[in-house]
């Protein structure tokens, strides 16, 4: 095991092993145990009872974090030439179509999210091997295939983000920085929270919420009750 360093060890006295914190506790206490000289990422880990092996128990859906995420969204509109001023006037970082897929097939892939429109996937759709394992490709239930492409890159950047539970049943997601306030922190994990609770598949018996977590960047987590996020 490596040697605790002091931030580490100041970080381990403050949160009791055993003890569930409420969620305002929770987001002032990773406020107080951050130590990164840069702005850290809030995570929440939301572990499920369900089997995500079965079609029937898959938990994925998309929030609008009411804070926002923090952190500037890079994003990437596939379209055809016609919707190219709408997507800019939108504040889309990248905006084409052939050029773009070239480059992705050559290995480019320096942004968060992708949104395109159905008449052009069945060329994105080729960036499947790429795009598909870094969770970049675009998908209509998640909002990213869309004729709307001004509205789609508005609410990405606002702070709207997709989420899908693991092969373990937790579903992992950014919910802010450490440099929001503690109600911002709060805020979007009930909303984040608020929203799984709602999906719970009607096939998933016992406890649906079993655990939650909230972290930052190389913190320890901090166990919250559920009930507190659900008020």
């Amino acid at each position: 095991m490596g040697k605790l360093t002091k931030n580490k060890k100041l970080a381990l006295e403050k949160v009791e092993a055993d003890k569930i914190y409420t969620i305002d506790e929770a987001a002032a206490l990773v406020k107080e145990i951050t130590t990164t000289k840069f702005d850290a990422s809030v995570d929440m880990d939301v572990r499920l009872g369900v089997d995500p092996r079965k079609a029937n128990q898959m938990v994925r859906g998309v929030v609008t974090l009411p804070h926002g995420t923090g952190k500037n969204v890079r994003v990437l509109v596939l379209c055809t030439p016609d919707k190219e001023e709408e997507a800019k006037a939108a504040g889309a970082d990248y905006v084409g179509l052939d050029d773009y897929i070239a480059k992705i097939k050559g290995g480019w892939t320096d942004i968060d999210v992708i949104i395109t429109m159905p008449t052009v996937m069945a060329k994105v759709g080729a960036l499947g091997r790429v795009l598909g394992p870094r969770g970049l490709m675009p998908n209509p239930k998640s909002g990213t295939v869309t004729m709307d492409i001004a509205k789609a890159v508005n609410e990405v950047k606002a702070g709207k983000i997709d989420f899908k539970v693991d092969k373990y049943g937790i579903i992992h997601s950014s919910v802010g920085k450490v440099s929001f306030e503690v109600d911002k922190i709060k805020g979007n994990a009930k909303e984040f929270v608020g929203v799984i609770n709602k999906l719970k598949p009607s096939a998933a018996k016992g406890t649906y919420i079993k655990s939650v977590y909230l972290s930052s960047t190389m913190s320890i987590g901090i166990q919250v009750d559920p009930k507190s996020i659900l008020d």
